[in-house]
């Protein structure tokens, strides 16, 4: 009777560990091909993504690289089946500089564009890209006191529109040279333009190539004001951002 008690309980342990096993496997297949949980760390993006907020990206987006897959193992070099991501695209890529650290920011230049600042504007191929001043944006920290920061709607050539931010006028990254992005490479800039490591700083991010993109940003699903963590769920009442929950990232 013993004997048969143990076998029914380790057969039940294998099965056991085979159900868990077929899950992590399904969890891993799910997050390198199709969706990515990220988490915003920065205020790069304000006011497109806040600090907080948790998105899916899509990782099937442009294709796959080694950097699809985690850890960014050297199996294969460049792309299989690529897709070419559009302007205005918010995307993750890993910093180049590293090939390890996750970036998001907002794509504003393809291979072959030249890129300039001119006291905060943005010039694409010589060209001015139109931008309309709207309300500011409020901040309030942690004790209540209240910044207003001049923002703007920006749309690109292609249609994309977005606020972007101005916190300090014509500072160094409003007034820029010119940048022409190499041919598979691509410019990223953060919509928070004066809080932002982005391509403009050549030493620290520059151009980025095709192979780095990760995914595209698709929709927020989960966002907390930054006084509770995502499994502190007994302070979510008070620090969920309800509002931002399944929102679409434009």
């Amino acid at each position: 009777m013993s004997e048969k008690l143990n076998n029914v309980r380790q057969s039940a342990l294998a099965e056991n560990l085979r159900t868990i096993g077929y899950a992590l496997l399904i969890a891993l297949v799910i997050r390198a091909f199709f969706f990515q949980p990220f988490n915003i760390p920065s205020g790069s993006m304000i006011p497109t993504l806040l600090i907080g907020d948790y998105l899916f990206v899509a990782k099937y987006a442009y294709g796959y690289s080694k950097h699809s897959l985690p850890f960014s193992p050297p199996i294969f070099d460049g792309r299989v089946f690529s897709r070419q991501p559009h302007r205005g695209d918010v995307v993750v890529f890993k910093k180049p500089t590293d090939n390890r650290t996750d970036f998001i920011k907002r794509l504003v230049g393809l291979p072959g564009d030249s890129i300039q600042m001119k006291h905060g504007v943005l010039y694409l191929n010589g060209k001015a890209v139109p931008r309309v001043r709207v309300e500011d944006f409020v901040r309030r920290d942690e004790y209540g006191n209240v910044q207003r920061i001049p923002q703007y709607r920006e749309t690109l050539p292609d249609g994309v529109s977005y606020n972007t931010l101005d916190l300090i006028q014509d500072s160094e990254a409003d007034n820029t040279g010119v940048y022409v992005v190499p041919p598979s490479h691509y410019f990223f800039m953060g919509d928070n333009r004066d809080n932002s490591a982005d391509s403009r700083f050549q030493n620290e991010v520059g151009y980025v190539p095709f192979e780095n993109l990760v995914g595209r940003a698709e929709f927020i699903f989960f966002s907390t004001n930054g006084s509770a963590h995502f499994w502190q769920f007994w302070d979510w009442p008070s620090s969920i951002r309800w509002n931002r929950i399944f929102s679409w990232v434009d």
